[in-house]
């Protein structure tokens, strides 16, 4: 479906992304990393943002310190994510609330009535049993069906911007029931993961970066260090503490300090953002993850930890689904030498038979292959999965087992 060649026309590479029979796309590979910027967001009127459908402080902080800069400088913008929903640890970020679990709608339907030779009286519509009519009144003559054409507008969105998305599969139903919108929008894909698929018009990643806040910030100074306000330096700070767990990640380094540093200079409020992050967990919260300690197993030779939360855990703490992702941060922040992290948990609603499942790994290992058998959602990093009409302690089981065999004989 996509390919890249290169072309060469009087000295200067071009490289062509093919998608579809319909589009192409030219991105002169002469300019500079800004030109480019420059180049595909000029003349744009509607941006959409979006991460993957799992997206954690990172991404949500990414794509928020993007939506804000782009409205600085004029741009119409939205942010959507399968599905969304905010978590509490977030809600501190200007413009949270902005972020969109869907869309609404992305292209108009057009009716063309050519009425050159009859003039319009009037024009009506109703409404009955879902059914729309509209009613064309003529004023000389006679309407018929040849005098109307029906189309389809363009799409809403001119530009899209994916943020710690490793491709577009993860972005789940945004993708799977829009393709038309993905194959023939341009794609600025910004990521600091290895395993991204570089499905962009231009593609900035950056396998050296901490997170991918880090890699927004650098491309926000290339195209105006000047809009860089308290409130986006703030999105960006929150970004990288998030994903390096303050700092304390291995692979930070003396280059990812010195942003952290600008950033604070341009107006981050890091105590602002520590105490949101980490210190403002509630009491169901602190609860359930005394439940999910209770739980904690691990099995060192595979760098592997993981923990059960039952029904009747969430029913004693008080808690909810959407504490459980703090959880198994959590659990890494606490286990230092854990290179895949799994969460188990029961259905909360009385009743259902559903085992939940979340799996983060390290850049070691793939989190989607791992868990493959049980048809999970998400990208090599995070990956979230159902299981139906079985036990906690049989799916626990099973997926342990599976998880070692894939390591002992990866394929």
């Amino acid at each position: 479906m996509m390919s890249l060649k290169n072309n060469k026309r009087g000295g200067i590479y071009r490289a062509v992304l093919l998608i579809n029979k319909s589009s192409r796309y030219v991105l002169d590979m002469a300019l500079t990393q800004a030109q480019q910027i420059h180049q595909i967001l000029e003349g744009k009127k509607h941006i959409l943002i979006t991460f993957r459908n799992n997206g954690n402080g990172d991404a949500i902080a990414s794509a928020i310190a993007m939506f804000l800069f782009l409205k600085k400088i004029g741009k119409r913008v939205d942010i959507v994510s399968e599905n969304f929903e905010l978590p509490k640890t977030m809600n501190f970020l200007k413009a949270s609330e902005k972020i969109k679990s869907g869309f609404s709608h992305l292209q108009k339907f057009i009716l063309t009535a050519d009425i050159n030779k009859t003039g319009l009286q009037e024009l009506s519509y109703d409404v009955k049993k879902d059914k729309l009519k509209i009613y064309l009144t003529p004023k000389n003559g006679f309407l018929t069906r040849d005098n109307i054409t029906t189309a389809q507008s363009d799409f809403k969105y001119d530009l899209i911007i994916t943020v710690d998305t490793q491709d577009l599969d993860s972005l789940g139903t945004l993708f799977y029931n829009n393709t038309e919108l993905f194959y023939s929008v341009p794609i600025l894909n910004i990521d600091d993961s290895s395993a991204n698929e570089h499905f962009g018009k231009i593609n900035i990643v950056n396998l050296s970066s901490t997170s991918t806040a880090e890699i927004v910030y650098d491309l926000l100074k290339k195209m105006g260090e000047e809009y860089i306000d308290e409130d986006i330096a703030t999105a960006l700070l929150s970004g990288m503490i998030a994903k390096t767990r303050s700092f304390k990640t291995e692979n930070v380094k003396p280059s990812t300090l010195a942003i952290a540093g600008k950033l604070i200079s341009l107006g981050a409020k890091r105590d602002y953002i520590i105490q949101n992050l980490y210190r403002t967990k509630s009491i169901p919260t602190l609860k359930l993850w005394g439940k999910a300690l209770e739980h904690l197993n691990t099995e060192k030779s595979f760098g592997l930890v993981w923990t059960t939360i039952t029904r009747d855990d969430f029913s004693r703490s008080g808690a909810g689904k959407h504490e459980l992702y703090d959880i198994i941060d959590e659990l890494i922040s606490n286990s230092p030498e854990a290179k895949i992290t799994l969460l188990l948990h029961e259905d909360p609603e009385q009743g259902s038979k559903k085992i939940h499942g979340i799996i983060k790994t390290n850049r070691l290992y793939n989190a989607k292959e791992l868990v493959k058998n049980f048809q999970p959602e998400g990208n090599s990093g995070t990956a979230k999965f159902t299981v139906k009409d079985s036990g906690l302690a049989e799916i626990e089981e099973k997926i342990i087992s599976n998880i070692k065999e894939k390591i002992k004989n990866p394929q």
